[in-house]
């Protein structure tokens, strides 16, 4: 009996850990966010998360110190990223600490309350969702993957037809550019014809901003590498990476599938880049060109 109630008891502390470690995660955002409303509501959830601590501490009778490298990781999250992303990363999180508490014996009553409350948590997140960076997210969408599938396409045609590393990077570049402003302003006016609440310019400054970071990391292995297939393969590999984290980022904060849109955006990207080598490979002995 006494082994099984130091089980119990090692496990309810594993709880009071993570509800003393949320309170402060809470607290320090609810300084940081914009709107009274949004600190309000992240206030609110940081004083439930400690009344949830109190209540796991009568059972253990001791104080229990909070994860320091889960708030230091979740404050920076949430400042880099959007502090609605950085709330929905560690929400997820809780789902499997819900099915922990299924096993907590039903002599512990409060765990309903904390149940209800957690999921009323996840309600009252719902209305925080006004991020001009989530806003804006079709615009990002628009620059980000118009320059992923034209700069593959682009990077992986001229390296068969040109033939040389400093070339690529340069023509990719200037291409990527010209491009990246023509986005931009393709943006401003898509933005401005459509009232939907948006600011034109923000939203051509999000999609020029997606594409020239864009450009900048495919052409980076031109730049420092001279063998072209190991650069068109390093860009292939950026390429993913970035597709992979836009999507992961977009699927936490949107609640969306990341596995259909990820394949379906990486499928896209290489088949205009694989075309585009083609194409590359017949222009170069077609004209003969070869320098």
């Amino acid at each position: 009996m006494k082994k099984g109630r130091d089980i119990e008891v090692r496990q309810i502390a594993v709880f009071q850990k993570n509800e003393i470690t949320e309170h402060y995660i809470y607290k320090n955002l609810s300084t940081r966010v914009r709107g009274v409303k949004n600190r309000r509501i992240l206030f609110q959830i940081a004083d439930d998360e400690l009344r949830h601590y109190n209540v796991w501490k009568t059972y253990t009778q001791r104080d229990v110190k909070p994860s320091r490298i889960k708030i230091w990781f979740y404050t920076i999250v949430s400042l880099v990223f959007g502090f609605t992303f950085g709330i929905k990363l560690m929400e997820n999180g809780e789902i499997s600490a819900h099915n922990s508490y299924s096993r907590i014996p039903e002599s512990i009553k409060e765990i309903n309350g904390i149940i209800r409350d957690e999921e009323e948590h996840e309600q009252a997140l719902i209305t925080l969702l006004d991020e001009d960076r989530l806003k804006y997210t079709g615009s990002i969408v628009l620059g980000l993957n118009d320059a992923l599938v034209e700069l593959m396409g682009v990077l992986a045609g001229l390296t068969f037809a040109l033939q040389n590393t400093s070339l690529v990077a340069l023509t990719a570049a200037i291409t990527g550019v010209a491009a990246a402003l023509s986005m931009a302003a393709s943006g401003y006016l898509s933005t401005k014809s459509d009232p939907g609440g948006k600011n034109p310019f923000v939203a051509a400054l999000y999609t020029g901003i997606a594409y020239i970071i864009t450009v900048l990391l495919l052409i980076t292995p031109y730049l420092f590498l001279s063998d072209l297939y190991i650069c068109l393969g390093l860009a292939f590999f950026a390429a993913v990476i970035i597709i992979g984290f836009f999507n992961y980022y977009i699927s936490v904060a949107r609640n969306l599938p990341f596995k259909s849109r990820f394949l379906e955006m990486v499928g896209l990207s290489f088949t205009v880049a694989a075309l585009s080598f083609l194409a590359g490979y017949a222009i170069r002995y077609a004209f003969g060109i070869v320098i």
